[in-house]
């Protein structure tokens, strides 16, 4: 049986590494990758775990991080983009390089990889992207005090829309997962009087994504996932 292949970005992170995980558990083959100079150390012992540095904010070097992989590994069944950040911020204290810095961070480094992913997809006829949204993306109230996060997080819903609009008739699908607050360390530190038990795990937002790559899932179409818990 040839194992199936997943790109994950940002495969140190909380959400990243659980990604990485659960694929790897159910029999992918999974390439992530770290950007160069990761302060963060994830050295996960699998022999179908592929590690690789990408600078995911050079369109060029996504584009041939992507076909590296098509070359080595022939398709791409599954894809998910977790690499994101985070800014607080009123329009009064917003400037449009506030919001240019949010764009590349949350945008560009998600487009830059899907683009080819979409398309080597839309070749092949099949495969499942995950990018993560957010509240604040979702929903321009709930982007209040958070301008330019907000903003940048609102396209990764557009792109998901002309996605699945550009594959109708395919099995090619695009989702985003939209968590709640989730339960990592550096949150816990961050809110520390939280009901951590009404926060999302990194490893059930891992499950959900898995699923939804499975033949249970097939129907799922253009689907938006929120996984609040309580939060």
């Amino acid at each position: 049986m040839t194992n199936k292949t997943a790109i994950v970005t940002g495969a140190s992170g909380n959400l990243g590494q659980a990604v990485v995980k659960k694929f790897l558990a159910e029999g992918y083959r999974v390439v992530g990758t770290v950007v160069p100079n990761d302060p963060v150390s994830f050295d996960l012992e699998d022999v179908n775990m592929e590690k690789v540095e990408v600078n995911l904010l050079n369109e060029e070097d996504s584009e041939k991080f992507v076909k590296t992989i098509i070359d080595k590994y022939k398709t791409v069944d599954a894809a998910v983009f977790t690499v994101g950040g985070f800014a607080m911020g009123k329009i009064a204290d917003t400037k449009t390089t506030d919001i240019q810095k949010q764009y590349k961070l949350n945008f560009e480094t998600a487009y830059n990889v899907a683009r080819p992913v979409f398309n080597q997809m839309m070749q092949q006829g099949n495969g499942r992207i995950f990018m993560i949204g957010s509240k604040p993306g979702l929903s321009a109230k709930a982007g209040k005090g958070m301008v330019a996060y907000g903003l940048a997080k609102s396209l990764i819903f557009r792109l998901a829309e002309l996605m699945n609009d550009e594959a109708k008739g395919s099995n090619v699908v695009t989702c985003v997962v939209v968590p709640g607050t989730i339960d990592t360390p550096q949150n816990r530190k961050a809110m520390p009087d939280a009901k951590f038990e009404h926060w999302v795990t990194p490893q059930s937002i891992a499950d959900v994504i898995y699923f939804c790559c499975s033949d249970e899932a097939a129907d799922l179409r253009q689907p938006i996932i929120k996984l609040y818990n309580q939060s």
